[in-house]
């Protein structure tokens, strides 16, 4: 136990401190547990970040997860999550519990205003850099263009399920991975893989049993689906919940799952206590274990085989396939909700740009721009 609640100390500590997404977890985790106390190396760690990103679920908190579940067990990698993620779950359900969801004061409407702007920088700023990280060659770039364009006419959570499926295909067949050796013996635990597909198809029977088996079996559904991390789970779960929250608390969710530490997913936790009249807290917590249980059963079953698998060409190409369909997926997501329900003016235009020039080039920390566009919002509309 002694070594259970190390792990779970210092993810707590990295739950209260580590702002700025997945990409900065990555670091985060590589100067505590490489360099700083070792558990693994350098070659085990970049193997970690490529099974990540081959599989869906949140990025950042699978890596953590998997580096718990090498250096404790099962129970080590529930610690690392948990550590890891309680910061930014309390946060998130103590604003969903404090602010007003209607007829809200206009200083809540202002801010609201403001943190609106603020999601379209963010999301504009992950699409381009995904763009530039997974969308190189013509092939891939078209990708990306044909899965915005068909999810802008036709959009629906089954559109981005076929056009994922579709580039995993093509990547497989014509992509252009980055070739990797492979090392250790190839070792599947079966029982987390059967069940991940067991929750995945059979979920959606639990709408019939009760409120709570339909929450839990929407955010299952989303944290099933969604690669490449955060910011790619919002068009996702805005299809599952357009009809039962409103754009504007949902922005308001997703721009302050940037201002909190730790994962992203933990919106779900901001969601689940909005869409649940009583009892908010376990709805909270339904949502969150929903949302991150799928990417976390599928690094249980296939941490013993992952180096194998990403060697190959067949499964590295749809994985490259994929991370071109996301690029397209957030294109999409950029433009609606996000755009067309922020920006209206051209001061709040000319806002935008200069939030991204803030946020891009002068690398100013997403804490600092938070606060600077909810006191915009004020200013603006209070």
């Amino acid at each position: 136990m002694k070594k259970i609640w190390d792990i779970f100390w210092r993810f707590l500590a990295l739950g209260c401190v580590s702002f700025g997404g997945p990409a900065a977890h990555i670091g985060y985790f590589r100067t505590t547990f490489v360099e700083r106390l070792q558990w693994l190396d350098e070659a085990a760690y970049a193997r970690l970040i490529a099974l990540s990103q081959f599989l869906p679920g949140p990025g950042s908190s699978q890596i953590g997860f998997a580096i718990g579940l090498r250096r404790g067990g099962l129970s080590g990698g529930a610690a690392a999550f948990l550590g890891f993620t309680i910061p930014s779950f309390v946060l998130m359900y103590l604003l969903a519990v404090g602010m007003p969801g209607h007829n809200p004061n206009v200083y809540f409407t202002s801010v609201v205003f403001g943190l609106k702007l603020m999601a379209v920088i963010i999301v504009a700023d992950a699409t381009l850099s995904m763009f530039h990280s997974f969308c190189k060659e013509r092939l891939s770039i078209g990708i990306a263009a044909f899965t915005a364009t068909f999810l802008l006419i036709l959009p629906s959570i089954w559109s981005q399920m076929t056009l994922l499926a579709i580039a995993a295909v093509i990547g497989s067949m014509y992509g252009k991975p980055q070739e990797t050796e492979a090392s250790g013996q190839s070792r599947f635990r079966w029982i987390p893989l059967a069940l991940f597909f067991i929750l995945f198809f059979g979920s959606p029977f639990l709408s019939f049993i009760s409120f709570w088996g339909s929450l839990f079996a929407d955010f299952y559904q989303a944290g099933s689906l969604v690669f490449g991390g955060g910011h790619v789970v919002l068009p996702l779960l805005q299809e599952l919940l357009a009809e039962t929250i409103s754009t504007d608390r949902f922005l308001l969710g997703y721009a302050a799952a940037q201002a909190v530490p730790g994962p992203m997913f933990s919106l779900a936790a901001f969601l689940g206590s909005e869409l649940t009249d009583e009892s908010k807290l376990i709805g909270a917590l339904l949502a969150t274990a929903g949302i991150f249980l799928p990417g976390f059963l599928l690094v249980i079953s296939l941490q013993g085989a992952w180096e194998t698998l990403t060697a190959r060409p067949g499964i590295s190409g749809a994985a490259w396939g994929i991370n071109a369909a996301v690029v397209g997926l957030l294109m999409t997501a950029l433009y609606r909700p996000v755009f067309i329900s922020a920006v209206s003016t051209p001061i709040e235009m000319a806002l935008v740009i200069l939030g991204f020039f803030a946020l891009r080039t002068m690398k100013i920390p997403i804490v600092a721009l938070v606060m600077v566009f909810a006191a915009i919002g004020l200013l603006l509309r209070g």
